[in-house]
């Protein structure tokens, strides 16, 4: 059985060939080169060694991964003839050698056969050692090198600097250029290298869309890009990290104190507040208010880990698949053709996923503001067909509410008279439904506006540097039909 030994030819000058490598191609029997397209070559030549190359294949090979494949699988065979064989690769053996990566993978494969192949790799000098030097990168702080064929495996988030080998003409240029400009800005300057360590190099910067633009695009072409300073990403350890100091002995004492009871308020508060914030359109308050709702709920995460309940790391996974789950027609099979369908699918898959759940209104949360819960009830009744068929019906059930309701003001039953107050506003919202308005939003708007106007009144009350007192109604109704007319105006 024969054997494989693998040397480098070095990354150009003939003197970056190691002593020992060129010792084993002085005295080859079998010496194959992949490629005759290598500066070190005619040198070889001109000393009277002689070679057989894998050029041939090249010509034939549908693509480079193709190529490979057939010159590895072809050492193979030859040495299991019983053929000893010297094979030389361009720079070192082992960098972005795809050639030898096959041949120890086979090698690999057959070991402890009769048919196994003895594989020894030489160390070499790579166009790398000799980049580290022109380019100053000191290689600690890390760097990715890949053949342009590969670009389909580089991760997008790569921290490091790239090293691309093998750009051998104007179209494999492009592909990399468009691959690269799917992460990179069109005008990135990238490093464009030819001819690395021989006496006529080039290394020279140039904008990424120029890459496929230069004249001497070949087998002797290169790249390196610096690592792309990108803006850091979201990181929630830092509230996290506070809060679990805060909670921890040494830390406020009024936040150790804290349960999920006694800042349930808080939470609500903090919800209000961005609901006010979105309202103002005020993006710098919404902001604001949005932190202080994210800080509510790490707060109620640490102090559930602290019970060994969950983690807010739960809370994240848990939500992430859940959205995954619920947009089938995302990240699945199903298709949705519109915003209906959309919810649709959302309502099917969520009904699975509740099936806990005995009354179809479950999940209306009794906490929820009243107006709010009132039309999702009635949203959940109608589903199942308990509903109107037409708003025309609602309004005679809001004149029938309000008679009772005068009923039970003549008779003066506290009790009675809220109740039948309740009937005639869960009957408002029905209608509110019906017409295709958010009941809850609407009062709020109504309450903005009611705030607006009071204050408007209260402007004139100062301006005339008297107290309420001292003004009849109608004066201050007056004021009041002045603030309606002014409505959506600032006040002055």
């Amino acid at each position: 059985m024969g054997s494989i030994k693998v040397v480098g030819l070095g990354p150009g000058d003939f003197g970056y060939i190691t002593m020992e490598s060129w010792e084993l191609m002085q005295g080859a029997e079998n010496l194959y080169l992949r490629t005759a397209k290598h500066p070190t070559v005619p040198m070889l030549a001109e000393r009277g060694i002689s070679f057989t190359t894998y050029d041939s294949f090249y010509e034939e090979a549908e693509d480079f991964a193709h190529l490979y494949q057939r010159i590895a699988d072809d050492l193979i065979a030859k040495v299991q003839s019983g053929m000893d064989i010297v094979y030389a690769v361009p720079g070192s053996p082992m960098v972005a050698e795809k050639t030898v990566v096959l041949l120890r993978e086979k090698a690999a494969g057959l070991a402890g056969r009769a048919d196994e192949v003895k594989l020894d790799i030489l160390p070499g000098m790579s166009f790398v050692e000799v980049l580290y030097g022109k380019l100053g990168i000191d290689p600690i702080d890390g760097l990715t090198i890949i053949d342009a064929e590969d670009f389909a495996s580089l991760p997008v988030d790569m921290p490091t600097g790239l090293v691309v080998t093998q750009v051998y003409n104007r179209q494999i240029a492009s592909d990399a250029k468009l691959s690269l400009m799917e992460v990179l800005p069109d005008e990135y300057p990238v490093t464009y290298i030819h001819k690395l360590g021989m006496p006529d190099e080039s290394i020279r910067e140039i904008p990424l869309y120029e890459l496929d633009r230069q004249p001497d695009i070949d087998y002797l072409t290169s790249l390196y890009i610096r690592p792309y300073p990108k803006k850091p990403e979201f990181d929630i350890t830092p509230l996290q990290d506070i809060i679990k100091t805060l909670r921890e002995p040494g830390g406020c004492p009024w936040d150790i104190a804290q349960t999920h009871e006694s800042i349930r308020r808080n939470l609500i508060e903090e919800t209000y507040e961005v609901l006010e914030a979105i309202d103002l359109e005020d993006y710098d308050l919404l902001c604001e208010e949005l932190g202080d709702l994210l800080m509510q709920v790490v707060f109620h995460a640490r102090m559930a880990e602290e019970a060994g309940e969950f983690s807010m790391q739960d809370v994240v996974e848990g939500v992430t698949e859940k959205l995954v789950r619920r947009h089938p027609h995302v990240f699945g099979d199903l298709q949705a053709a519109d915003a209906g369908s959309a919810l649709i699918s959302w309502e099917a898959v969520k009904k699975e996923e509740k099936k806990e759940r005995k009354s179809l209104l479950d999940g209306v949360p009794k906490d929820l503001p009243a107006l709010m819960a009132a039309q999702k009830l009635q949203g959940k009744a109608a589903k199942a067909g308990f509903d109107w068929e037409a708003p025309e019906p609602v309004w005679d059930k809001i004149h029938e509410e309000l008679a009772e309701l005068k009923e039970a003001v003549a008779e003066g039953d506290a009790g009675h008279i809220a109740e039948e107050l309740g009937d005639v506003l869960f009957t408002i919202v029905n209608l509110a439904r019906f017409l295709k308005a958010d009941s809850e939003m609407a009062l709020l708007g109504c309450n903005q506006k009611f705030r607006s106007r009071f204050s408007f009144v209260e402007q004139k009350v100062r301006e005339q540097g008297g107290s309420w007192q001292d003004f009849t109604l109608a004066q201050l109704d007056e004021y009041w039909n002045e603030a309606k007319r002014r409505q959506g105006k600032p006040i002055q």
